[in-house]
């Protein structure tokens, strides 16, 4: 295990907070790892946990493993406001900086699905359940707090890009060419082609990961956040919920577009709509087909 301390630039601008380190019980291990962070954020902690970015959530990087993979904990309280935890009356379970049971196994679960598939995601290690109960005083509920622990190449995700040096952008995305197989001269076309491709082959296998946006992918471009996923192995539990299924695949390929679009405006490159939308027929997905 490395010493955070000791990290590259990646470290300079996240931000630090403290956290009590719980008793907990092992859910689920992908065996894998053997070096658990059952952390929980408090000013009176005696632990630290870094924050990518507000936009993570609930999300942390925790420690690093001697191969350079970051180690990210999700589940462990805000990493934004003063308060670790806020409470909002949507649903009767809705605490922001918590995740629940069903949401930590479902994103554990499918993330393997999909990566058998032999796309790039993040690598799952655990879920633990926190021996905490947080009291809702407005419902009078008590929720345990379960965490996701994963281990990623490269922290930041591609909404993150404002909060990164213009170095690690530059650092990352030089390691795209790996994936040239087209020979781009335009980055954001060699992340597309990635893109794309995943999104083919999810289709191809009945997979709906129903959360494709520029938050998901990883500027590795390793794909996130499988807790409203669906695949084959791991349907929705809700008969109606399976029912749509269907309807929500064509909605991927426009947010797909969206995160290129995205790519390409961090990188200052131009697109060409036309060569783009050519790139997703290559996948056999028709722009054309969605007009009026």
């Amino acid at each position: 295990m490395m010493n955070l301390d000791q990290l590259n630039t990646n470290i300079n601008r996240m931000i630090s907070f403290y956290a009590f380190n719980l008793k907990c019980l092992v859910l689920e291990n992908s065996g894998k790892r053997n070096v658990f962070f059952p952390y929980l954020r408090s000013e009176n902690g005696n632990k630290t946990m870094w924050q990518v970015s507000p936009l993570h959530g609930r999300s942390f990087v925790v420690g690093r493993h001697e191969d350079g993979r970051y180690i990210v904990s999700k589940g462990n309280g805000l990493c934004y406001s003063q308060y670790p935890f806020l409470y909002t009356p949507e649903m009767p379970t809705d605490v922001w900086g918590l995740l629940l049971k069903e949401d930590a196994l479902r994103d554990f679960y499918c993330c393997q699905d999909v990566r058998a598939l032999g796309i790039k995601t993040n690598r799952m290690e655990c879920v633990l359940e926190l021996d905490y109960p947080i009291h809702i005083e407005k419902t009078g509920a008590d929720l345990k707090p379960y965490l996701l622990q994963y281990s990623v190449e490269c922290p930041y995700r591609i909404c993150d890009a404002v909060f990164m040096e213009r170095e690690q952008i530059e650092a990352e995305v030089a390691k795209w060419q790996q994936y040239n197989e087209s020979g781009w001269q335009q980055n954001h076309l060699i992340a597309a082609e990635v893109l794309i491709r995943n999104l083919r082959i999810m289709h191809d296998h009945e997979v709906l990961h129903n959360a494709i946006h520029e938050q998901n992918y990883t500027w590795a471009l390793e794909l996130l956040d499988f807790e409203l996923c669906r695949t084959p192995q791991h349907p929705y539990t809700k008969a109606d919920y399976e029912r749509h299924v269907c309807v929500l695949y064509d909605r991927e390929v426009i947010q797909t577009y969206v995160i290129i679009n995205y790519i390409a405006g961090c990188l200052k490159e131009s697109i060409d709509f036309k060569q783009l939308d050519s790139l997703f027929l290559k996948y056999d997905f028709d722009i054309s087909k969605y007009k009026l």
